[in-house]
């Protein structure tokens, strides 16, 4: 694309109502938040438990900055692994109830890390066809053949285990999302580690919106599966959504964690994240253990949405999720931003999801449910909903 051409493409995605507009809140993550000096009841973030701006993960942080200060000032195979880090990994290792775990600035980060360090161009990746932008990514940025299954369709990868050619001394590797996050559906974990097993295939499952909302003690989806550590399948668990700050990590095998610490490049050559992040994740961690409230606060709510949009009999979809993620799908992109202006003129933020985020045609309205919103901001939601509409 030349400099020129910037102008014409930028005007196209307007005309078909894909232009994406930041916005920028003026006050902490929370249930409400204010926008362009607008009260507004948000239902826009992951912030699934609440935890974003919890008192006691300010204070774990404040406790970091005093003892460590801000910042690692190297990546962390040089001198930016401080301490508190390897507390976490140990921590985080312990919640995941495996061998090991190793923390990574960003959930993108850490699926680009496992995905090149795992497999190179005489291997396979079996990719859920509807899987995060970060593991497409991944899969395209290791060379290996990227082999897309149909959406949670267990007979179609099969079918492509058995059928797809390896090299001689290559690997297979299945890669999926644990709760899809546009649709807020589930992955059948049970099921693809028992093809793993069949094929001697890693399973890969990236567990970012299952991670402190499923499981026991908010393990995950791999805990609520019931799922066993094993030495082919590798969880990634994202820090920036039910637990209220940033990062990911990668749990596994003692063996796993080790080669990725020598071969993940997005690992390797980053600087190390600041110790103020370490601070408050250990304090989410407790949060999240604890927070069996929390959890079913949020399920309570969850019950409530679904209730109230089923009475409201709407021409469109409300996909079925057991998660904070409420998918509403109008279709249109137009017709999708339109009520979408209309909730925020109401007092309610609902993201517009259009493509290729989501496949053309399937533009929706992405309710997040939280904690800690009442009762009454649900009510609110489903009343504005009905006005939108």
């Amino acid at each position: 694309m030349t400099p020129r051409d910037l102008e014409h493409e930028l005007a196209k995605l307007e005309s078909a109502h894909l232009k994406r507009v930041r916005r920028t809140p003026q006050n902490p993550c929370g249930p409400e938040m204010v926008l362009d000096g607008r009260s507004l009841v948000a239902f826009a973030s992951n912030d699934y438990l609440g935890l974003a701006n919890d008192p006691a993960l300010k204070q774990g942080a404040i406790t970091a900055v005093e003892h460590w200060g801000v910042g690692a000032g190297a990546s962390p195979l040089v001198s930016g692994r401080l301490e508190i880090f390897d507390v976490l990994e140990q921590r985080l290792a312990e919640f995941a109830q495996r061998e090991a775990a190793l923390f990574f600035p960003s959930g993108f980060q850490a699926n680009l890390g496992v995905l090149t360090a795992l497999t190179d161009r005489h291997d396979v990746i079996f990719a859920d066809r509807v899987n995060h932008a970060s593991l497409i990514d991944g899969a395209l940025l290791a060379r290996a053949e990227h082999c897309r299954y149909q959406h949670t369709d267990l007979a179609d990868l099969k079918r492509k285990l058995e059928t797809t050619p390896l090299s001689q001394g290559g690997a297979r590797l299945i890669v999926t999302d644990s709760v899809f996050s546009m649709d807020g559906d589930e992955a059948p974990l049970r099921d693809l580690l028992a093809l793993a097993e069949q094929y001697d295939a890693w399973l890969v499952v990236d567990d970012a919106h299952g991670l402190g909302v499923l499981g026991p003690k908010g393990r995950g989806s791999i805990a609520d599966a019931g799922l066993p550590a094993h030495p082919n399948l590798v969880m990634i668990g994202t820090l920036g959504k039910a637990a209220g700050v940033s990062g990911a990590f990668v749990a596994g095998q003692r063996n796993v964690i080790e080669w990725l610490i020598q071969r993940a490049r997005s690992y390797i050559y980053t600087t190390g994240p600041s110790p103020i992040i370490a601070g408050a994740l250990l304090a989410s961690i407790d949060r999240i253990l604890e927070g069996d409230d929390l959890r079913a606060q949020l399920q309570d709510h969850i019950a409530r949405l679904r209730a109230g949009i089923a009475r409201l009999n709407l021409p469109f979809a409300l996909l079925p999720s057991r998660t904070g993620i409420q998918a509403l799908v109008i279709g249109d992109n137009a017709q999708t931003l339109q009520i979408a202006n209309r909730l925020l003129d109401l007092g309610y933020w609902v993201p517009a999801i259009r493509p290729p985020t989501v496949a053309v045609g399937s533009a929706r309205l992405r309710i997040s449910l939280s904690a800690a919103h009442s009762s009454a901001h649900i009510d609110g939601l489903i009343k504005a909903l009905g006005k939108a509409v």
